[in-house]
Protein backbone atom coordinates (compact mmCIF):
# COMPACT_ATOMS: atom_id res chain seq x y z
CA UNK A 1 0.00 0.00 0.00
CA UNK A 2 0.99 3.50 -0.76
CA UNK A 3 0.66 5.90 1.61
CA UNK A 4 -0.50 9.33 -0.04
CA UNK A 5 2.07 12.11 0.25
CA UNK A 6 5.02 9.82 1.35
CA UNK A 7 7.98 11.46 0.31
CA UNK A 8 10.40 8.46 1.26
CA UNK A 9 8.04 6.41 -0.88
CA UNK A 10 7.88 8.22 -3.77
CA UNK A 11 11.51 8.48 -3.68
CA UNK A 12 11.98 4.53 -3.39
CA UNK A 13 9.83 4.06 -6.61
CA UNK A 14 11.91 6.94 -8.41
CA UNK A 15 15.46 4.58 -7.33
CA UNK A 16 13.91 1.21 -8.63
CA UNK A 17 12.66 2.86 -11.66
CA UNK A 18 16.02 4.53 -12.43
CA UNK A 19 17.78 0.63 -11.84
CA UNK A 20 15.35 -0.18 -14.47
CA UNK A 21 15.92 2.45 -17.37
CA UNK A 22 19.51 2.71 -16.37
CA UNK A 23 20.27 -0.93 -17.14
CA UNK A 24 18.30 -0.57 -20.45
CA UNK A 25 20.58 2.13 -20.74
CA UNK A 26 17.15 4.37 -21.86
CA UNK A 27 16.43 1.88 -24.85
CA UNK A 28 13.41 0.18 -25.58
CA UNK A 29 10.32 -0.68 -27.48
CA UNK A 30 7.77 1.18 -28.30
CA UNK A 31 4.02 0.78 -28.32
CA UNK A 32 3.69 2.39 -32.09
CA UNK A 33 7.52 0.54 -33.66
CA UNK A 34 5.55 -2.40 -35.87
CA UNK A 35 7.16 -0.93 -38.99
CA UNK A 36 10.27 -1.70 -37.72
CA UNK A 37 9.61 -5.39 -38.83
CA UNK A 38 11.24 -6.23 -41.79
CA UNK A 39 8.50 -9.19 -42.17
CA UNK A 40 5.35 -6.72 -41.13
CA UNK A 41 6.81 -4.45 -43.70
CA UNK A 42 6.97 -6.33 -46.38
CA UNK A 43 3.55 -7.82 -45.67
CA UNK A 44 2.08 -4.17 -45.67
CA UNK A 45 3.95 -3.42 -48.80
CA UNK A 46 3.20 0.32 -48.07
CA UNK A 47 -0.45 -0.18 -48.38
CA UNK A 48 -1.50 2.60 -45.99
CA UNK A 49 -4.34 0.23 -44.53
CA UNK A 50 -2.18 -2.20 -43.81
CA UNK A 51 0.43 -0.26 -42.47
CA UNK A 52 -2.46 1.00 -39.75
CA UNK A 53 -3.51 -2.47 -39.40
CA UNK A 54 -0.16 -3.65 -38.16
CA UNK A 55 0.60 -0.54 -35.83
CA UNK A 56 -2.82 -1.61 -33.88
CA UNK A 57 -2.40 -4.69 -33.53
CA UNK A 58 0.71 -5.24 -32.45
CA UNK A 59 -0.29 -2.44 -29.70
CA UNK A 60 -2.97 -3.82 -28.63
CA UNK A 61 -1.20 -7.34 -27.94
CA UNK A 62 -0.88 -7.59 -24.77
CA UNK A 63 2.06 -10.28 -25.22
CA UNK A 64 5.17 -8.60 -26.91
CA UNK A 65 6.51 -10.48 -29.73
CA UNK A 66 8.56 -7.89 -31.21
CA UNK A 67 11.71 -9.81 -30.90
CA UNK A 68 10.01 -12.65 -32.89
CA UNK A 69 9.21 -9.97 -35.93
CA UNK A 70 12.71 -8.61 -35.87
CA UNK A 71 12.15 -5.53 -34.05
CA UNK A 72 14.76 -4.30 -32.22
CA UNK A 73 14.55 -1.98 -28.91
CA UNK A 74 16.02 1.92 -28.89
CA UNK A 75 16.74 5.09 -27.86
CA UNK A 76 13.47 7.11 -28.95
CA UNK A 77 13.83 10.74 -28.74
CA UNK A 78 10.99 12.18 -27.28
CA UNK A 79 11.96 9.56 -24.10
CA UNK A 80 15.45 10.63 -23.84
CA UNK A 81 14.26 13.89 -23.60
CA UNK A 82 11.77 13.13 -20.96
CA UNK A 83 14.32 11.24 -18.73
CA UNK A 84 16.44 14.18 -19.16
CA UNK A 85 13.83 16.78 -17.84
CA UNK A 86 13.54 14.01 -15.14
CA UNK A 87 17.15 13.75 -14.10
CA UNK A 88 17.16 17.88 -14.27
CA UNK A 89 14.48 18.13 -11.70
CA UNK A 90 16.41 15.41 -9.44
CA UNK A 91 19.67 17.76 -9.37
CA UNK A 92 17.84 20.78 -8.63
CA UNK A 93 16.56 18.70 -5.58
CA UNK A 94 20.05 17.32 -4.81
CA UNK A 95 22.85 18.52 -6.77
CA UNK A 96 24.02 15.09 -7.13
CA UNK A 97 27.02 14.14 -9.29
CA UNK A 98 25.10 11.12 -10.53
CA UNK A 99 22.31 13.44 -11.72
CA UNK A 100 24.57 15.82 -13.25
CA UNK A 101 26.92 12.97 -15.14
CA UNK A 102 23.11 11.38 -16.42
CA UNK A 103 21.90 14.80 -18.27
CA UNK A 104 25.35 15.60 -20.00
CA UNK A 105 24.93 12.12 -20.75
CA UNK A 106 21.47 12.01 -21.82
CA UNK A 107 22.11 15.50 -23.49
CA UNK A 108 25.02 13.96 -25.47
CA UNK A 109 22.68 11.36 -26.68
CA UNK A 110 19.79 14.23 -27.70
CA UNK A 111 22.09 15.40 -29.92
CA UNK A 112 23.08 12.53 -31.86
CA UNK A 113 19.58 11.79 -32.35
CA UNK A 114 18.16 14.70 -33.76
CA UNK A 115 17.10 14.95 -37.44
CA UNK A 116 19.34 16.37 -40.02
CA UNK A 117 18.91 18.82 -42.59
CA UNK A 118 16.38 21.13 -41.28
CA UNK A 119 16.54 24.75 -40.11
CA UNK A 120 17.19 24.44 -36.67
CA UNK A 121 16.93 21.45 -33.97
CA UNK A 122 14.21 19.04 -34.19
CA UNK A 123 13.45 15.30 -32.97
CA UNK A 124 11.00 12.97 -34.47
CA UNK A 125 10.42 9.21 -33.91
CA UNK A 126 13.28 5.95 -34.39
CA UNK A 127 10.74 4.26 -36.26
CA UNK A 128 8.27 4.75 -39.54
CA UNK A 129 4.82 5.28 -38.45
CA UNK A 130 1.55 5.58 -40.73
CA UNK A 131 -1.51 7.79 -39.74
CA UNK A 132 -4.68 7.83 -40.99
CA UNK A 133 -3.75 11.11 -42.86
CA UNK A 134 -0.29 10.67 -43.47
CA UNK A 135 3.14 8.52 -43.35
CA UNK A 136 6.07 9.81 -41.63
CA UNK A 137 9.23 7.62 -42.27
CA UNK A 138 11.64 7.46 -39.23
CA UNK A 139 13.55 10.51 -37.79
CA UNK A 140 11.08 12.84 -39.84
CA UNK A 141 10.75 15.56 -36.73
CA UNK A 142 7.44 16.19 -35.36
CA UNK A 143 6.68 19.49 -33.60
CA UNK A 144 5.12 17.95 -30.42
CA UNK A 145 8.92 15.70 -29.76
CA UNK A 146 10.64 18.99 -30.22
CA UNK A 147 8.69 20.91 -28.26
CA UNK A 148 8.89 18.93 -25.44
CA UNK A 149 12.28 18.56 -25.65
CA UNK A 150 12.32 22.13 -25.78
CA UNK A 151 10.47 22.73 -22.57
CA UNK A 152 13.12 19.61 -21.25
CA UNK A 153 15.97 21.49 -22.27
CA UNK A 154 15.01 24.98 -21.20
CA UNK A 155 14.56 23.59 -17.58
CA UNK A 156 17.54 21.60 -17.97
CA UNK A 157 19.54 24.38 -18.27
CA UNK A 158 17.50 26.29 -15.82
CA UNK A 159 18.33 23.59 -12.66
CA UNK A 160 22.00 22.98 -14.12
CA UNK A 161 23.15 26.04 -15.86
CA UNK A 162 25.00 23.64 -18.53
CA UNK A 163 24.82 26.28 -21.35
CA UNK A 164 24.86 23.35 -24.42
CA UNK A 165 20.57 22.35 -23.31
CA UNK A 166 20.11 26.30 -23.58
CA UNK A 167 22.08 26.60 -27.14
CA UNK A 168 20.07 23.26 -28.28
CA UNK A 169 16.46 24.33 -26.98
CA UNK A 170 17.28 27.96 -28.39
CA UNK A 171 17.85 26.14 -32.37
CA UNK A 172 14.60 24.52 -32.26
CA UNK A 173 12.83 28.33 -32.99
CA UNK A 174 14.06 28.16 -36.61
CA UNK A 175 12.63 24.08 -37.46
CA UNK A 176 9.38 25.79 -36.03
CA UNK A 177 9.56 28.87 -37.46
CA UNK A 178 10.86 27.82 -41.00
CA UNK A 179 10.53 24.53 -41.67
CA UNK A 180 6.65 23.50 -40.44
CA UNK A 181 3.51 24.30 -42.52
CA UNK A 182 1.21 27.31 -41.16
CA UNK A 183 -2.29 27.36 -41.74
CA UNK A 184 -3.79 30.72 -41.19
CA UNK A 185 -7.39 31.71 -40.39
CA UNK A 186 -8.60 34.92 -39.66
CA UNK A 187 -5.19 36.80 -38.26
CA UNK A 188 -4.39 33.46 -36.67
CA UNK A 189 -2.65 30.53 -37.34
CA UNK A 190 -1.65 27.04 -36.85
CA UNK A 191 1.31 24.70 -36.89
CA UNK A 192 1.67 21.21 -38.95
CA UNK A 193 2.65 18.39 -37.21
CA UNK A 194 5.49 17.75 -39.10
CA UNK A 195 6.76 19.46 -42.15
CA UNK A 196 5.46 17.00 -44.19
CA UNK A 197 1.57 17.52 -43.19
CA UNK A 198 -0.86 19.99 -43.29
CA UNK A 199 -2.26 18.67 -40.30
CA UNK A 200 -4.21 20.92 -37.59
CA UNK A 201 -3.99 19.36 -34.07
CA UNK A 202 -4.73 21.40 -30.99
CA UNK A 203 -2.17 20.09 -28.91
CA UNK A 204 0.41 19.82 -31.56
CA UNK A 205 -0.09 23.46 -32.39
CA UNK A 206 -0.23 24.68 -28.71
CA UNK A 207 3.21 22.86 -27.17
CA UNK A 208 5.18 24.44 -31.04
CA UNK A 209 3.53 27.54 -29.63
CA UNK A 210 4.36 27.49 -25.86
CA UNK A 211 7.96 27.01 -26.59
CA UNK A 212 8.15 29.64 -28.72
CA UNK A 213 6.91 32.22 -25.96
CA UNK A 214 9.13 30.37 -23.48
CA UNK A 215 12.41 31.24 -26.02
CA UNK A 216 11.14 34.89 -26.39
CA UNK A 217 11.42 35.24 -22.97
CA UNK A 218 14.84 34.13 -23.18
CA UNK A 219 16.19 35.47 -26.79
CA UNK A 220 13.67 38.61 -27.37
CA UNK A 221 13.08 37.99 -30.70
CA UNK A 222 9.91 39.69 -31.50
CA UNK A 223 8.51 37.37 -33.93
CA UNK A 224 8.76 34.46 -31.71
CA UNK A 225 6.50 36.28 -29.36
CA UNK A 226 4.08 37.30 -32.29
CA UNK A 227 3.82 33.75 -33.93
CA UNK A 228 3.03 32.02 -30.44
CA UNK A 229 0.47 34.51 -29.74
CA UNK A 230 -1.01 34.07 -33.14
CA UNK A 231 -0.96 30.06 -32.73
CA UNK A 232 -2.40 30.40 -29.21
CA UNK A 233 -5.13 32.21 -30.71
CA UNK A 234 -6.12 29.43 -33.12
CA UNK A 235 -6.65 26.53 -30.49
CA UNK A 236 -8.25 29.23 -28.29
CA UNK A 237 -10.94 29.68 -30.93
CA UNK A 238 -12.07 26.09 -30.71
CA UNK A 239 -12.62 25.76 -27.55
CA UNK A 240 -15.60 24.33 -26.44
CA UNK A 241 -18.13 26.40 -23.83
CA UNK A 242 -17.57 23.40 -21.04
CA UNK A 243 -13.63 24.19 -21.29
CA UNK A 244 -12.32 20.89 -23.26
CA UNK A 245 -11.17 20.65 -27.21
CA UNK A 246 -11.42 18.43 -29.36
CA UNK A 247 -8.12 16.28 -30.68
CA UNK A 248 -8.32 18.22 -34.36
CA UNK A 249 -11.32 19.85 -35.52
CA UNK A 250 -12.00 16.84 -38.24
CA UNK A 251 -15.04 14.29 -38.50
CA UNK A 252 -12.79 11.38 -37.52
CA UNK A 253 -10.77 13.04 -34.67
CA UNK A 254 -13.32 15.26 -32.99
CA UNK A 255 -12.41 12.65 -29.42
CA UNK A 256 -11.88 14.77 -26.06
CA UNK A 257 -8.97 12.64 -24.22
CA UNK A 258 -7.19 13.10 -20.92
CA UNK A 259 -3.35 13.46 -22.06
CA UNK A 260 -4.06 15.74 -25.03
CA UNK A 261 -6.48 18.05 -22.78
CA UNK A 262 -3.56 18.17 -20.30
CA UNK A 263 -0.96 18.78 -23.01
CA UNK A 264 -3.29 21.55 -24.20
CA UNK A 265 -3.46 23.20 -20.86
CA UNK A 266 0.08 22.57 -19.76
CA UNK A 267 0.97 24.94 -23.24
CA UNK A 268 -1.53 27.58 -22.08
CA UNK A 269 0.09 27.85 -18.80
CA UNK A 270 3.23 28.44 -20.26
CA UNK A 271 2.00 31.37 -21.40
CA UNK A 272 0.45 32.65 -18.34
CA UNK A 273 3.61 31.77 -16.39
CA UNK A 274 5.42 34.47 -19.18
CA UNK A 275 3.05 37.03 -18.32
CA UNK A 276 0.57 36.56 -21.39
CA UNK A 277 -2.74 35.80 -22.58
CA UNK A 278 -4.33 36.93 -19.84
CA UNK A 279 -7.49 37.50 -22.08
CA UNK A 280 -7.29 33.56 -22.56
CA UNK A 281 -7.12 33.36 -18.03
CA UNK A 282 -10.96 32.20 -18.14
CA UNK A 283 -10.63 29.65 -20.41
CA UNK A 284 -7.68 28.31 -19.15
CA UNK A 285 -9.64 28.08 -15.77
CA UNK A 286 -13.08 26.54 -17.61
CA UNK A 287 -10.54 23.89 -18.91
CA UNK A 288 -8.50 23.08 -15.68
CA UNK A 289 -11.64 22.63 -13.93
CA UNK A 290 -13.24 20.13 -17.22
CA UNK A 291 -9.98 18.02 -16.97
CA UNK A 292 -10.16 18.01 -13.14
CA UNK A 293 -13.56 16.81 -13.09
CA UNK A 294 -14.39 14.74 -16.15
CA UNK A 295 -11.15 12.51 -16.01
CA UNK A 296 -10.83 11.30 -12.68
CA UNK A 297 -12.89 8.86 -10.67
CA UNK A 298 -13.62 9.45 -7.17
CA UNK A 299 -10.40 6.47 -6.30
CA UNK A 300 -8.48 8.39 -8.66
CA UNK A 301 -8.59 5.84 -11.34
CA UNK A 302 -7.76 7.88 -14.82
CA UNK A 303 -9.95 7.59 -17.54
CA UNK A 304 -8.85 7.68 -21.65
CA UNK A 305 -12.12 9.96 -22.72
CA UNK A 306 -13.95 12.38 -20.91
CA UNK A 307 -16.65 9.47 -21.52
CA UNK A 308 -15.25 6.61 -21.07
CA UNK A 309 -12.82 4.94 -18.81
CA UNK A 310 -10.72 2.51 -20.83
CA UNK A 311 -8.23 1.80 -21.74
CA UNK A 312 -6.73 2.91 -18.75
CA UNK A 313 -2.92 4.14 -20.72
CA UNK A 314 -0.56 5.40 -18.36
CA UNK A 315 -0.06 8.84 -20.33
CA UNK A 316 -3.12 9.66 -18.41
CA UNK A 317 -2.13 9.51 -14.94
CA UNK A 318 1.35 10.15 -15.31
CA UNK A 319 0.90 13.94 -17.43
CA UNK A 320 -1.80 14.71 -14.91
CA UNK A 321 0.71 13.81 -12.06
CA UNK A 322 2.67 16.45 -14.38
CA UNK A 323 0.89 19.20 -14.78
CA UNK A 324 -1.35 19.37 -11.55
CA UNK A 325 1.77 19.28 -9.73
CA UNK A 326 2.64 22.23 -11.06
CA UNK A 327 -0.33 24.11 -10.05
CA UNK A 328 0.75 23.35 -6.53
CA UNK A 329 -0.72 23.52 -4.10
CA UNK A 330 -4.07 23.97 -5.28
CA UNK A 331 -4.97 20.35 -6.47
CA UNK A 332 -2.11 18.55 -4.66
CA UNK A 333 -5.20 16.27 -2.95
CA UNK A 334 -6.13 15.07 -6.21
CA UNK A 335 -2.08 14.87 -7.62
CA UNK A 336 -1.72 12.22 -4.93
CA UNK A 337 -4.51 10.26 -5.37
CA UNK A 338 -3.37 10.33 -8.64
CA UNK A 339 0.12 9.33 -7.66
CA UNK A 340 -0.72 6.49 -5.35
CA UNK A 341 -3.45 5.36 -7.79
CA UNK A 342 -0.38 4.55 -10.21
CA UNK A 343 2.00 3.03 -7.70
CA UNK A 344 -0.52 0.71 -7.34
CA UNK A 345 -2.39 -0.18 -10.27
CA UNK A 346 0.76 0.38 -13.09
CA UNK A 347 3.92 -0.36 -11.31
CA UNK A 348 5.46 -3.81 -11.39
CA UNK A 349 7.82 -5.24 -8.20
CA UNK A 350 10.72 -5.08 -11.12
CA UNK A 351 10.84 -1.29 -11.39
CA UNK A 352 9.07 -0.40 -14.30
CA UNK A 353 5.36 0.66 -15.06
CA UNK A 354 3.13 -0.90 -17.66
CA UNK A 355 1.68 0.18 -20.38
CA UNK A 356 -2.47 -0.22 -20.02
CA UNK A 357 -5.20 -1.42 -17.64
CA UNK A 358 -8.08 -3.15 -19.73
CA UNK A 359 -11.51 -3.74 -18.22
CA UNK A 360 -10.47 -7.60 -18.18
CA UNK A 361 -6.96 -7.71 -18.07
CA UNK A 362 -3.65 -5.68 -17.67
CA UNK A 363 -1.26 -5.02 -21.02
CA UNK A 364 2.10 -5.10 -18.71
CA UNK A 365 4.76 -4.44 -21.68
CA UNK A 366 7.31 -2.60 -20.27
CA UNK A 367 7.54 0.33 -23.11
CA UNK A 368 10.31 2.42 -22.85
CA UNK A 369 9.19 5.58 -24.09
CA UNK A 370 5.23 5.90 -23.34
CA UNK A 371 5.30 3.88 -19.93
CA UNK A 372 9.08 4.38 -18.08
CA UNK A 373 9.68 7.89 -19.74
CA UNK A 374 6.58 9.71 -18.62
CA UNK A 375 5.89 7.93 -15.09
CA UNK A 376 9.69 8.95 -14.70
CA UNK A 377 8.57 12.75 -15.47
CA UNK A 378 5.55 12.44 -13.38
CA UNK A 379 6.97 11.15 -10.46
CA UNK A 380 10.23 13.63 -10.30
CA UNK A 381 7.71 16.63 -10.95
CA UNK A 382 5.70 15.34 -8.33
CA UNK A 383 8.40 15.36 -5.92
CA UNK A 384 10.02 18.48 -7.23
CA UNK A 385 7.02 20.37 -6.87
CA UNK A 386 4.62 18.61 -4.69
CA UNK A 387 6.49 16.94 -1.94
CA UNK A 388 9.79 18.36 -1.36
CA UNK A 389 7.89 21.93 -1.23
CA UNK A 390 5.35 20.42 1.58
CA UNK A 391 2.71 22.82 1.14
CA UNK A 392 -0.80 21.73 2.59
CA UNK A 393 -3.59 20.30 0.37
Amino acid sequence: MVTPGSKMNVESYIAKLRNYIEACDYAGYDPYDALCSPLLRTLACRNKYAQIAFIQVLKRLPINIRPILGIRKGHNPKGVGLFLWGYAKLYKLEHKEEYLAKVKYLLALLNELKSKDYSGNCWGYNFDWQSREFFVPKSTPTIVNSSFIGHALIDTYEYTRIQIALDMAVSIKDFILNDLNVYKENGTQCFSYTPIDNAKIHNANLLGASLLIRLYGIVGEKKLKDNALTALAYTMKYQREDGSWYYADTDYQNWIDSFHTGFNLQSIHYFLKEGFAEEYEIGFEKGVEFYANNFFLRDGTPKYYHDCVYPIDIHAPSHAIVFFSALAPKHNSLTRQLTEWMLQNLYDPKGYFYFQKKKHYVNKIPYMRWNQAWAFHALTSFLLEVEHKQVPS
